[in-house]
């Protein structure tokens, strides 16, 4: 099988091209170009692009590189920056993944005549004849299935995640018994483009400015004042600008009218939450399910209705904008965006 292999400059996508060549795949390595400019630690730095090319170069395969800045920008830095000045909380990664790594890179792949496309995501992709499965990775720790809810049956028969069948301990010691220069390097923790932006303040300060609000309690009575909404999110509890006292929380964000309303933990919680933008995996599912509303969160017992996820017991309010994973034992269903 012919195979372009996505390699980022980390040790998880060096492991995945170093799988497929052992298990007798033609390898091509591609590193995508989102964002311009240089700043050392991100995905698009000329280190990281070095990094991907060296090691493609220890495995002996061919490394390309590929443009793809515009498509970046409008499907999921312009987002980001509008989503935050609406008072959401969006999630950057996803969309990477919806937009630019399973739909622009695999449609490339496509013109270029490769039968797949393969990432260092931990996930796991099981084949039962003509339907394709999304399974959560091995390592519970490290498991990535959450981002990639939005990839559909079309997409994942061509996709192939050769680490999420091994941890990521087992991962760090093949690239040290390979001699991969990524062996020790450590996991990337931030968004690409917040980094290469000075942070989160300075970017959405260029893009859609940051305005001053009121904090105010359930009641209406103001409690102080923030330097930005548009840096709120849900469930927020520093930084607020309301000083010591009892715990509050941010319970709502309005840009718009430079407000943020806050209140206990108890006012936090809820037992339902609706979704738009579903996206399924293999169709529509409704009835039990665990619900996961972060990448790193816990999945918890749920129900969903077509339209509304309701909790089995009182949850933290997902911040609209968020998505809401759901699955069914170890495998995704599909998921879509709180409202």
């Amino acid at each position: 099988m012919r195979v372009l292999a996505a390699m980022s400059g980390g040790v998880d996508s060096s492991v995945a091209a170093a799988l497929l060549l052992e298990a007798g795949h033609d390898v091509v390595g591609v590193t995508m170009r989102l964002w311009e400019g240089d700043v050392e630690g991100t995905c698009c730095s000329v280190a990281e692009i070095d990094d991907a090319r060296r090691v493609a170069q220890q495995l002996g395969i061919d490394h390309w590189v590929f443009r793809f800045t515009e498509d970046f920008e409008a499907k999921v830095v312009e987002p980001y920056a509008a989503a935050h000045a609406a008072g959401l909380t969006p999630n950057p990664c996803i969309e990477c993944n919806r937009h630019v790594k399973f739909d622009r890179l695999l449609r490339r792949a496509t013109q270029l005549g490769f039968d797949a496309v393969a990432t260092g995501h931990h996930a796991r992709i099981k084949r039962d004849g003509d339907h394709v499965r999304l399974l959560r990775g091995s390592d519970a720790a490290k498991d990535q299935s959450y981002v990639l809810y939005v990839l559909a049956q079309h997409q994942l028969g061509r996709c192939l995640f050769p680490v999420g069948e091994i941890t990521k301990d087992e991962v760090r010691a093949r690239a040290a018994e390979l001699g991969l220069r990524t062996a020790t390097k450590p996991d990337s923790v931030e968004v690409c483009f917040v980094t290469a932006s000075g942070g989160r303040e300075d970017l959405l300060r260029s893009r859609v400015g940051l305005h001053p609000g009121r904090v105010l309690d359930t009641s209406g009575e103001v409690l102080g004042h923030v330097d930005a909404t548009e840096l709120v999110t849900i469930g927020q509890r520093r930084g607020l600008g309301i000083g010591g006292g009892a715990r509050r929380y941010a319970l709502s964000v309005d840009p718009t009218g430079g407000t943020v309303v806050v209140g206990g933990l108890h006012e936090l919680m809820t037992d339902a939450v609706a979704l738009t933008d579903l996206t399924w995996v293999d169709g529509p599912a409704t009835g039990a399910v665990s619900a996961q509303s972060s990448a790193h969160g816990v999945a918890v017992d749920a129900t969903f209705d077509g339209s509304t996820v309701h909790f089995a017991e009182p949850h933290r309010r997902v911040a609209p904008g968020q998505s809401v994973v759901l699955y069914r034992g170890d495998e995704v269903l599909g998921g879509g965006i709180a409202g």
